[in-house]
């Protein structure tokens, strides 16, 4: 009986932390957010020149809305990659004292790394897969004789659906590292799960590019690239884990 209600208290304690933790995410990404409206303006002006010729592009607003959603969404993806690491500290704070203080110690160096394949996803969508995107659906409306007026709306949307998969298919290997760090993921398992990885790997591929083999075969390399790379360091946090275990 004393086992349970410890148990159940337990429970509740964890329960009752992950709240606070959750709440101090939300406090952080609302100030980030309303700092992030002051630059929101030239990060549009930005991303509205075109990527392979540099001439801005003419976008036109179809609702009333489209202005203020589109300035939303931009504000919330800056104020979402910059509370990102912070957000990160706070997941490993809340699972730390579950892990060995070697475990701690590694797994929150991975916090930063995770920013920066943010960063590089969004860098690789952004000026590699986008441009190609643009270059073969332009080229189709000209081949229809089409006039391309483009929605601001849509256009973000369409930006947005490209880099952001990217950006978050850029942190596989820290994700892979972390779940290798807590014994949930062995290499041994990843390589078992190879074939079906890279299937995957190809359904993303094709479904965030534009319908022709050269982007999903461009898009799809540094992908497979960047499974091998999380196997291989996969392989040396296990094996690091392995001469702990013996010197033990």
């Amino acid at each position: 009986m004393a086992e349970e209600q410890e148990k159940k208290q337990n429970i509740l304690d964890h329960l009752s932390e992950l709240r606070r933790r959750l709440m101090l995410v939300c406090i952080v990404f609302t100030a980030v957010l309303v700092g992030a409206f002051f630059v929101v303006d030239p990060i549009y002006h930005y991303l509205t020149m075109n990527v392979v010729s540099g001439v801005r592009i003419e976008l036109n607003a179809f609702s009333f809305w489209d202005g203020v959603g589109v300035y939303m969404k931009i504000a919330m993806l800056v104020a979402l990659g910059i509370t990102l690491p912070f957000l990160l500290f706070q997941v490993w704070a809340f699972v730390s004292p579950g892990l060995r203080p070697q475990e701690r110690k590694a797994t929150l160096k991975y916090i930063p790394y995770v920013f920066v394949c943010f960063l590089i996803g969004i860098a690789f969508g952004y000026f590699v897969v986008f441009p190609l995107a643009m270059t073969f659906t332009g080229s189709i409306n000209k081949q229809l004789g089409l006039v391309e007026t483009y929605g601001m709306a849509d256009y973000f949307k369409f930006l947005i659906n490209i880099v952001l998969p990217i950006s978050l298919l850029f942190e596989l290997p820290i994700v892979i590292l972390f779940l290798t760090q807590l014994r949930i993921l062995t290499p041994m398992r990843l390589r078992k799960m190879r074939r079906i990885a890279y299937f995957v790997l190809v359904v993303i591929s094709v479904m965030i590019t534009p319908a022709d083999f050269f982007s999903a075969f461009l898009v799809l390399v540094p992908l497979i690239i960047l499974y091998e790379l999380s196997v291989m360091l996969s392989s040396r946090v296990y094996r690091k884990q392995l001469a702990a275990d013996y010197q033990h």
